[in-house]
């Protein structure tokens, strides 16, 4: 039977050693291992109080591990022995966890794309060169496999293969109705979250890619279950992927929900230079403030029993079908509550871990195995949309959404 290594700690990882273990016929043994080997032991702890899946416990291995050294993680691999590596610690890691995978032989699969710790770009060129690598070696690698990027390139996939002949406009809406009732703070990695806010927005149209002042592009749409809710338009990594693998798409952006009082925060963070990501000396030594931020704030792992609502993420789609006009809605709710009574996270985490679980599902399984290095879109989308209805992410479909103009 199949054996995973998780790389990571946090509440995503907790989402996803939960999910193996109540997938027993698939997920035999699990070795979860993070640079802090507390967060792991806390992780298994949680795992053997949940009566869903308590019995599974005494099938989790714990390691220490920094992954950003791959050397480590080539000998840690060597130990354990696994089938498959899910990195779902931080993006900064995908290359060396890569090569890694690469020196000791086992596909990899991870929730976002690689980026330079020195400086906010989130590109896939850094993980794309290594194609030729992993399709030599004969292994699997899959990039992206959370929810955005993620289920959402599968939703694309979907959409064409069975509802389209060309899709000519995609719209990818993420919208967060959970309130936690802090002041301030981020549903994940604040360091990863506000660098990714603050950086400059981006769209693709017409085969070239459109740069916005951040945040500066604002529309409201009525979420179901959510209810109506300010959304802005920001660059989000998918949208390289999908440009490259949806044939003939003219248009693609990405918008996410944000509350007055989050970017009032936001705003004084940056005005203040606390979200800058170049060091500056203090007390004789240097520090990235955008780093002690983070230290300040509340631990995304933490907010799980404090946050009630729900979230609703889904792609509407325009194009053409059998030569009509066709526009198509796939999106999916979750509410926070449920997650956290599930699995002891909240639904940012939940809806990231899952897929990342069914993603290694389908590697395991060779639905998804082939020798390279490939975006979910890639992939045949239909056991992937089958295993999402099964695993606690049902998704729902509209024929005649309200557009985003």
């Amino acid at each position: 039977m199949p054996k995973v290594l998780v790389i990571g700690a946090g509440g995503v990882a907790n989402v996803v050693v939960h999910k193996c273990c109540q997938n027993p016929d698939v997920f035999e043994e699990i070795c979860l291992a993070s640079r802090t080997l507390s967060k792991c032991e806390a992780i298994k702890a949680g795992v053997a109080a949940n009566p869903r899946v308590s019995a599974r416990a005494g099938s989790i291995r714990t390691a220490r591990v920094d992954a950003d050294d791959a050397a480590q993680v080539v000998r840690l691999i060597e130990d354990v022995r696994p089938d498959l590596v899910i990195h779902v610690a931080l993006p900064y890691q995908d290359l060396s966890i890569m090569d890694a995978c690469l020196e000791a032989g086992v596909d990899y699969l991870d929730t976002a794309n690689y980026e330079p710790p020195d400086t906010p770009k989130f590109e896939y060129k850094w993980q794309w060169a290594y194609r030729d690598r992993f399709r030599d070696a004969g292994l699997t690698a899959v990039l992206g496999c959370g929810f955005d990027p993620g289920v959402t390139g599968v939703f694309s996939a979907h959409a064409l293969k069975h509802h389209f002949d060309e899709i000519r406009e995609i719209d990818i809406l993420d919208a967060n109705g959970g309130d936690h009732g802090l002041p301030f703070a981020t549903n994940f990695n604040p360091e990863i979250n506000i660098r990714e806010i603050t950086a400059r927005g981006r769209y693709f149209e017409d085969g070239a890619w459109v740069e916005t002042d951040p945040l500066s592009v604002k529309r409201v749409f009525d979420f179901e279950g959510i209810g109506p809710r300010n959304m802005y338009l920001l660059y989000h990594e998918e949208l390289e992927s999908l440009a490259r693998n949806i044939p003939g798409v003219r248009r693609i952006r990405f918008w996410m929900t944000f509350s007055d009082n989050y970017l009032t925060h936001l705003r004084v963070l940056q005005n203040v230079g606390m979200t800058a990501i170049e060091p500056v000396m203090f007390e004789g030594r240097p520090i990235v403030p955008l780093h002690f931020l983070k230290a300040l704030l509340p631990d995304p792992a933490s907010l799980g029993p404090l946050t009630k609502g729900k979230t609703n993420i889904g792609t509407i789609l325009r194009g053409t079908k059998d030569g009509k006009p066709r526009t198509y809605y796939v999106y999916n709710i979750c509410d926070h509550q449920a997650c956290y009574a599930e699995t002891g996270s909240q639904a940012i985490s939940y809806t990231t871990g899952v897929p990342a679980v069914i993603g290694a599902m389908m590697v395991l399984s060779g639905a998804w195995k082939k020798p390279g290095v490939f975006n979910v879109e890639e992939f045949d989308p239909d056991p992937f949309m089958d295993a999402l209805n099964r695993q606690g992410l049902p998704w729902r479909e509209d024929f005649s959404p309200t557009l985003v103009d």
